[in-house]
């Protein structure tokens, strides 16, 4: 083969790996994964591989000449140019970068599933006055659901493991289905708050099954930009599904909410079934198995990585309301743009988050976590004022959610070997910090130091999570040089 590759270099007047790279890439089958370089672009910059073409009789010999792949024949010939698709195809980066359905299903998924988590914090009041209860008892509906989704997960997920892995999800679709039909016919607080207990069941497990699923519809080195694209759902969630349940309640009561997210759960029952391959369950699967790679230490790193890097932007977001009416003097319509706007951050975030961590998860998370620390130091500071507080709404928003797909997919690398349990561990780790956040905020309030030094707790927290990101790659760093043949690191992914 590497005779052949080099005759035809000597004809063509280029290098052996331009003639094989420009020889693979002919078969659409073959992506920019094996040849070792993430686009086109690239491709075309540093080996000039694409942009001219091999003729019949040169893909013939190396087809006739090759051990690895066959000749390959649905090209038609050319005698002029050689050989050429019957039908034209995209550029490779265009092909990487097309629309995935299976990825749309799930983020149609995450939306519903983010809708049912966020709504109630702005339907409290109408939900409060309506079943005759206090807005701090009402609360626990959401306090109930976090707590519910950390238990579920492992639950879930244990119980489900010889489940195909379409079938699974679906299923999981069907019980946060079934759980906003029940609290959008439910007469009292006791039947609302056991509705929202059952539909907490499929959180962790849907966004566990649902990351390693999303994975694996792309090419290894996509990886995190398939995670953040699923939870682009649930940003997305908190730009447009938080304030349109939000606006529904008001005006046609709390119920309509649920009926509306209901809706959105046969939706999503629908998308899976249709874009989704059949999956088959891991084989092996085995609970005990999945039980004890909790034991180790860089999966229990991850994991309260997650709850710290939570809890910092719920330490803040929980009170945001108040924070903005009692201290930026803001009105209804002022609150309800920075909720938007927060979203927007979000969203985007989780776009960067994704992107970058598919070069680097440990630099994403310095990084992110870095500016999460210094954004909500200087939101403490500068809070009344309402244009940097703006700002640095949007800011606090990209900071906090594009931890997201790197924290995952550290847990995905950490438990390699067996990643549901802990993938959707993971998801009850991030719910498990939403409630830690939640009571380290409503303890600072209660204590009297004041909103400001509520985000100096959120602060304080990222900076927990900041030092724990550098003394565990310091720690790896050092380990793979003293163990080099033993270790692989994140950024392997």
């Amino acid at each position: 083969m590497i005779d052949a590759l080099e005759a035809v270099a000597a004809e063509t007047g280029k290098t052996v790996p331009q003639v094989a790279i420009n020889w693979l890439l002919r078969r659409p089958t073959v992506s920019s994964v094996i040849i070792g370089a993430r686009n086109e672009a690239q491709l075309r910059d540093n080996l000039g591989a694409v942009g001219w073409e091999l003729t019949a009789a040169q893909v013939a010999v190396l087809d006739t000449t090759s051990d690895v792949l066959p000749p390959y024949p649905p090209y038609a010939l050319s005698p002029a140019r050689g050989f050429r698709p019957a039908k034209p195809c995209a550029g490779l980066r265009n092909d990487i970068m097309k629309l995935n359905p299976g990825l749309l299903a799930l983020a149609v998924g995450a939306f519903g599933i983010g809708v049912t988590e966020f709504a109630p914090m702005g339907l409290l009041p109408v939900i409060a006055t309506d079943l005759g209860v206090s807005i701090p008892t009402a609360g626990l509906l959401i306090s109930a659901y976090a707590l519910g989704v950390v238990i579920g997960a492992p639950l879930m997920t244990l119980t489900t493991g010889r489940v195909p892995r379409r079938t699974l999800l679906i299923a999981l679709a069907s019980i946060f289905t079934i759980g906003n039909l029940l609290a959008a016919v439910s007469t009292g607080y006791g039947m609302l708050m056991a509705a929202r207990i059952l539909t907490s069941f499929n959180h962790g497990a849907f966004f566990g099954v649902g990351s390693i699923v999303a994975a694996s519809l792309v090419p290894a080195e996509r990886r995190a930009g398939a995670v953040a694209a699923m939870f682009m759902g649930l940003t997305i969630a908190n730009v447009v599904g938080v304030p349109l349940a939000t606006w529904a309640g008001d005006h046609l009561g709390w119920r309509a909410s649920f009926w509306g997210i209901s809706a959105l759960g046969v939706a999503t029952m629908a998308a899976l079934r249709l874009t989704l391959p059949a999956l088959p369950a891991p084989e092996g699967s085995d609970a005990m198995a999945e039980l004890r790679v909790l034991t180790r230490g860089p999966v229990l790193g991850a994991l309260g990585l997650t709850v710290v890097g939570a809890s910092a932007m719920f330490t803040v977001f929980t009170y945001i309301t108040p924070i903005l009416r009692e201290v930026t003097h803001a009105s209804l319509g002022y609150i309800t743009a920075m909720l938007v706007t927060y979203g927007l951050g979000l969203t985007l975030g989780n776009w960067l988050g994704g992107r970058f961590a598919d070069r680097s998860v440990d630099k994403t998370l310095i990084i992110t976590l870095a500016s999460l620390t210094i954004i909500l130091i200087v939101f403490a500071l500068l809070m009344p004022f309402k244009i940097p507080t703006a700002v640095l709404i949007f800011l606090w928003g990209i900071a906090s959610f594009a931890l997201v797909p790197p924290l995952q997919i550290r847990v995905m690398h950490a438990a390699a070997d067996a990643p549901n349990l802990a993938s959707a561990m993971n998801i009850g780790a991030f719910n498990l910090g939403n409630a830690i956040g939640a009571a380290v905020g409503g303890g600072v309030i209660a204590a009297g130091f004041g909103y400001p030094a509520v985000a100096m707790a959120g602060a304080v927290s990222s900076a927990l999570g900041l030092i724990a990101v550098v003394v565990s790659v310091r720690r790896e760093a050092t380990h793979s040089r003293r163990h080099p043949a033993s270790v692989g690191t994140v950024e392997a992914m």
